[in-house]
């Protein structure tokens, strides 16, 4: 198993960047491909990102294509998302997975795939 808990959300200007880190827990962290996403109020919850166990493949939304990144540090347990050029549509919680499934070469947008949660950090971009 692994447990998440995700850190550096605030309040930032439009054009702002951020770089969110998502900690890990447990002896398994470099196994599971991991991803990003994100839940604005009342709307569900959206992938950003995902990346690969070991760090080579990554894979985006369309929407934040070129403005994010995903990267990883399985020696430290810890995965990062780069926010650049934030937009207020950007505002949302976001959370950190891990795929369920142990050593999969997919990587996944469905929520329904991953199995592990962090409890979110709030990003709010004012205009």
């Amino acid at each position: 198993q692994v447990q998440l808990v995700e850190s550096g959300g605030r309040l930032v200007q439009a054009g702002g960047s951020l770089r969110l880190t998502c900690a890990a827990s447990g002896r398994t962290f470099s196994a599971y491909n991991m991803g990003w996403f994100r839940q604005a109020p009342g709307k569900e919850r959206e992938f950003v990102a995902a990346i690969s166990w070991i760090g080579g493949s990554t894979y985006y939304a369309d929407s934040v294509k070129g403005r994010f990144t995903i990267s990883r540090d399985n020696a430290e347990k810890t995965l990062y998302l780069q926010i650049n050029n934030l937009k207020p549509e950007d505002t949302a919680v976001y959370h950190c997975a891990a795929d369920s499934s142990i050593g999969t070469s997919s990587l996944r947008a469905e929520p329904r795939f991953y199995g592990y949660w962090g409890q979110g950090t709030q990003v709010t971009v004012t205009s």
